[in-house]
């Protein structure tokens, strides 16, 4: 489904959460980056990368990245423009990491990114609506989309393969497989 950037809330985000400041790492000013996705290729390649809030957060600041490599298991460390020393990289824990969707690697045929898939609606393949995907769980193995069924009930579907029998992006639509307990509200 998803390969390494995420998307937790809004529909149409204005950036795309690739991870998460998580710490200082140093006294020189990088960032701990908890990574979203299955891996940390996109975030290190990134030559400018938004903090802020949420995806759609109007004070978001856009910063120049001058260095990225791998840190601790599921972190990079990122030093950016402008954070030089420890206290400041230590006020932006918990900042989410993003860019725009327009500066994202395009993916294979059959591999979505996280947001491209908020707001589709979901069906069974036996034909019943299910509702609108409203977010996305990153579980570190296979994501956990959640779904919003009629009455605001939530449904819980993991994204994998053998579940999503259809997506199609550019009709908003996805098609899962129902099988027992599936449908049970979560």
């Amino acid at each position: 489904m998803e390969r390494t950037a995420a998307s937790t809330s809004s529909t149409d985000p204005r950036f795309v959460a690739l991870g998460s400041v998580v710490g200082a790492h140093g006294l020189r000013g990088q960032l701990r980056v908890r990574y979203f996705g299955n891996g940390p290729d996109e975030l290190l390649r990134q030559e400018r990368l938004v903090l802020g809030e949420s995806e759609r957060d109007p004070e978001a600041v856009e910063f120049e990245v001058v260095s990225a490599a791998a840190g601790r298991r599921g972190e990079v460390r990122i030093g950016l423009v402008g954070v030089a020393n420890r206290d400041a990289a230590e006020r932006l824990r918990g900042r989410l990491v993003m860019t725009g969707p327009e500066a994202l690697e395009p993916l294979p045929p059959g591999e979505y990114y996280g947001y491209q898939l908020l707001g589709c609606r979901v069906e069974g393949d036996d034909g019943r609506e299910i509702g609108v995907v409203r977010g996305i769980w990153p579980t570190g193995e296979t994501d956990v989309l959640v779904i919003e069924g009629e009455g605001g009930v939530e449904h819980l579907i993991p994204a994998a393969r053998d579940l999503l029998r259809e997506v199609d992006i550019e009709s908003r639509r996805i098609v899962v497989e129902v099988i027992p307990g599936l449908l049970e509200p979560a």
